[in-house]
């Protein structure tokens, strides 16, 4: 299989089913990935304070 019949069978697979899916809120999404992200940032700077 090449790398062009690949890519056209994913396009083609993506166009059939859409991608998104309707319970989804898009704000709810991104607001979690932002909380989990604040969170790990806070994690990171705890750890790495100078003493």
């Amino acid at each position: 299989m090449s790398l062009t019949s690949t890519a056209h069978q994913l396009v083609t697979l993506a166009a059939e089913h859409g991608g998104n899916h309707p319970s989804l809120n898009p704000y709810v999404v991104g607001g979690g990935a932002f909380i989990v992200l604040m969170l790990l940032l806070w994690i990171t700077t705890r750890f790495n304070r100078d003493r």
